[in-house]
């Protein structure tokens, strides 16, 4: 497993980056033991905007994907789950512009302390609840939600049916194995959503955190 690791990766925070035929990524500057080099918030499309974990509520990279943003642009806003560097922008670039938010569900566990690196965000709350298999058009995208929960309860990940990629999250990451914490988190499920994930035949895997999965089942296999 340790050979399959691909830890090479060159942080752009000042442009946006062309990752596939009609998906950009923009890098945000929060780099951790946890992030790697930060999260990667990626956009698709062209007016009417899919956008995958607009990522943590850093004034820079928000004003950046602001700038991404057409005055006339509805903005489809995708969270792969609530942790902080990944759902929190959600609420400042609703609040800018037209907007409307997806994801599994809010956080279930607000009682329990939550005080590690990442933490969670406790103010998200989608408008639109996926559920598994849920699949949203966008003017030149398709979206279908895959509910993997393990890494956190309200976890998804996100197919671009036209570019058979799969937006994993933090679910499979090529530069490190996923960080999993009870009592949300839950390895039991996450093995299970390991193996749900290889029904499918996305042919490259784009994690928040780092470079692509071009091998994807045999990564997710070891």
């Amino acid at each position: 497993m340790k050979n399959l690791y691909n830890k090479d990766f060159v942080p752009n925070y000042k442009n946006t980056e062309i990752i596939d035929n009609n998906v950009r990524r923009l890098l945000a500057p929060n780099p951790s033991p946890f992030t790697f080099y930060g999260t990667g918030t990626y956009i698709i499309g062209k007016k009417e905007l899919a956008v995958i974990d607009p990522g943590p509520k850093i004034d820079t990279h928000i004003s950046s994907l602001l700038g991404l943003i057409e005055k006339k642009s509805l903005v489809h806003l995708f969270i792969t789950h609530t942790h902080a560097d990944h759902s929190p922008a959600a609420q400042v670039i609703k609040e800018k512009t037209n907007s409307i938010t997806y994801g599994f569900g809010p956080y279930p566990y607000e009682k329990y302390d939550t005080k590690f690196e990442e933490g969670h965000d406790l103010n998200f709350d989608p408008d639109i609840k996926l559920k598994d298999g849920d699949k949203i058009k966008g003017e030149d995208w398709t979206i279908k939600a895959i509910h993997t929960p393990g890494h956190t309860s309200n976890h998804m990940c996100f197919g671009l049916e036209e570019n058979s990629i799969l937006f994993t999250g933090d679910h499979i990451m090529g530069w490190s194995t996923t960080v999993v914490i009870p009592p949300d988190g839950d390895m039991s499920s996450y093995m299970e959503s390991l193996k749900k994930v290889l029904l499918y035949n996305y042919r490259t895997f784009l994690p928040t955190h780092g470079g692509p999965i071009k091998e994807p089942r045999k990564f997710v296999k070891a």
